[in-house]
C-alpha cells in the first residue's frame, strides 16, 4: 500500500518545491560596490542584493529588494553607508530595485529589459540619480549622529581628502533558491550592517530617528528600517 502511493506523493512533493523554487528564486542579483579616497588610500565595500518580482498567484505584490545596505569603514572612525534609498524630494525605497538595470542600460546606450538582467555580466558605474543616499555617522552605535553625505562633496562631512571614488553594480550569478550559498550555487545576498549599526536591532524606530538626523524628508513616510535592511 506504501509503495502504490510513493510515486504520486513524491511527484507531488516535487511538483510542490518547484513551484516555490519558481516563487521565491530572485530574478537577479547584483553586487553594489562602493570606493572612497581618503588620506590613507582608497577604501571599498560591497554587498550582493536580490531582486525578487512578484511571482505569487494573487500578483498583489510588487518587486522587492532584499539584502544590507553597503557600510564602507574608511579607518579613523569614519564611515560611509549607501542607503537601499533614493531621493526624489522625498525617499524612495523602489528605485534600488532597477539601480542595475539602469545601470547597464546607460552604459550600454540602449534599453535592457528586466527579464534578460541574469543574463548580463560586468560592472557598470552607478552615477548620478542612480547613486542611492549616502550617509555617516560620526558614531554608528548613536543613529542621532547621520549625516547625509553629497557624492560630488564628502568632504563636507568626512573632512579632507575623503572624496567618492565611485559606485558600481556587477549582476552576480543568482543561483538556485534556496541553495545559493556561494561558488557554482551561485552568490548569497550579504549580510552585516546589523553588526556595524547595533540599534537596527532595537524595536523602537531608531531608523527613522537616523534618516531625520540626515535631513532625510520622507521618513516618516515609509519603513525607516528598509532604507538599511530587508528580508
Amino acid at each position: 500500500m506504501i509503495l502504490k502511493w510513493f510515486g504520486p506523493v513524491a511527484l507531488l512533493a516535487a511538483l510542490v518545491i518547484g513551484d516555490q523554487i519558481r516563487i521565491n528564486r530572485p530574478a537577479h542579483k547584483y553586487r553594489l560596490a562602493v570606493e572612497v579616497e581618503t588620506p590613507q588610500g582608497r577604501k571599498s565595500a560591497s554587498g550582493v542584493v536580490a531582486v525578487h518580482p512578484d511571482r505569487s498567484y494573487s500578483r498583489r505584490g510588487q518587486t522587492r529588494t532584499v539584502g544590507d545596505a553597503v557600510f564602507v569603514d574608511l579607518g579613523g572612525g569614519k564611515n560611509l553607508v549607501a542607503l537601499l534609498a533614493h531621493l526624489d524630494n522625498n525617499l524612495v525605497l523602489d528605485d534600488v530595485n532597477y539601480v542595475a538595470l539602469r545601470a547597464y542600460t546607460a552604459a550600454g546606450d540602449k534599453r535592457v529589459s528586466f527579464s534578460q538582467m541574469s543574463q548580463f555580466s560586468g560592472v557598470v558605474p552607478v552615477t548620478d540619480a542612480l547613486i542611492p543616499v549616502l550617509v555617516s555617522f560620526s558614531d554608528p552605535a548613536d543613529p542621532a549622529t547621520a549625516r547625509k553625505v553629497q557624492p560630488d562633496d564628502a568632504a563636507a562631512v568626512l573632512g579632507p581628502g575623503y572624496r567618492l571614488h565611485g559606485i558600481t553594480a556587477e549582476v552576480v550569478p543568482n543561483g538556485y533558491w534556496p541553495l545559493d550559498l556561494g561558488g557554482a550555487l551561485g552568490e548569497p545576498v550579504t549580510r552585516g550592517i546589523r553588526a556595524r549599526l547595533p540599534w537596527l536591532n532595537n524595536a523602537d524606530n531608531a531608523a527613522a530617528a537616523a534618516l531625520r538626523a540626515a535631513g532625510m524628508p520622507g521618513a516618516e513616510g515609509i519603513d525607516a528600517r528598509e532604507a538599511f535592511s530587508r528580508k
